[in-house]
């Protein structure tokens, strides 16, 4: 009889854990929009991270404004939905993540055009009008978070995604900014270029990457606590950048191409 029970328990611990298996758990997020609320966890190769995702500007400031045609192009909206999409693919592979400016309506979009809106917050906080207070209440937010998050994640990152506002004739690729004795920034910022001359190989051979990493007297890499990566996605203002945020598949794959970064660098 005992023979028959130790059975039928090792049965029902491995019908169990391949139900596990079978059935990937699932994280709501609501800020990711109705529709994509719902994020299952595919795999777990960053299980064990912790980010920290924050999208330029927002709020009472739009950031660089670029136009198409008629149609005016605003910078913390097209970096708040490549935030989006990165948070929700770190997401996907296991890790913490944390969207310090949020819009509780937007959601990732597909549109070319994105309105502007002033609804962004800080984690809940209205955003200050004075440039200098917007970057304290953001780098505070993180480094409030990461005093806990540190006891448990040994892996923890801030990155802060931007466009660029140059000369329209000035083509840009993106580029990587990073604190200046910040040997793990800088490790990251390389990884992130590394996987960006990757994909432009991959997909555009005869193109090449121009984008740089280099040191930048940021107020938000020099004052949060966790490592940190400043990223310019872009020239809000050149017709061939612009493709780069206009069209949805192209925003993913920036986003897409970030995480695959955090991977290599999460892994080594």
């Amino acid at each position: 009889m005992r023979q028959i029970i130790l059975i039928l328990c090792s049965l029902l611990v491995s019908s169990a854990l391949s139900a596990q298996r079978a059935t990937p758990s699932t994280v709501r997020e609501p800020l990711f929009g109705r529709a994509l609320s719902n994020v299952k966890v595919t795999g777990n190769r960053l299980a064990g991270a912790c980010f920290y995702v924050v999208s330029g500007h927002g709020g009472p400031d739009p950031g660089a404004i670029g136009k198409v045609g008629n149609r005016e192009l605003h910078e913390d909206e097209y970096a708040y939905d490549v935030a989006l999409r990165l948070a929700r693919g770190l997401m996907q592979e296991g890790a913490k993540v944390y969207i310090i400016i949020q819009d509780a309506k937007d959601g990732i979009r597909d549109d070319r055009y994105l309105n502007n809106s002033k609804r962004e917050t800080c984690m809940g906080q209205s955003i200050p009008l004075s440039q200098s207070a917007r970057l304290r209440q953001r780098s505070a937010a993180i480094n409030t978070l990461y005093r806990k998050d540190r006891q448990k994640y040994k892996y923890c990152r801030a990155i802060f995604l931007h466009v660029d506002s140059r000369s329209a004739r000035h083509q840009v690729d993106v580029f990587f900014y990073h604190a200046r004795n910040s040997k793990l920034g800088l490790r990251l910022a390389r990884r992130m270029k590394q996987t960006f001359e990757q994909k432009y190989d991959r997909h555009q051979p005869n193109r090449g990457f121009s984008g740089t990493v280099s040191t930048r007297n940021l107020y938000v890499l020099n004052n949060t606590s966790p490592v940190g990566l400043f990223v310019e996605l872009g020239n809000l203002r050149n017709s061939f950048d612009q493709r780069r945020f206009v069209i949805s598949d192209n925003r993913q794959a920036l986003a897409n191409w970030m995480r695959e970064a955090f991977i290599v660098d999460f892994r080594k």
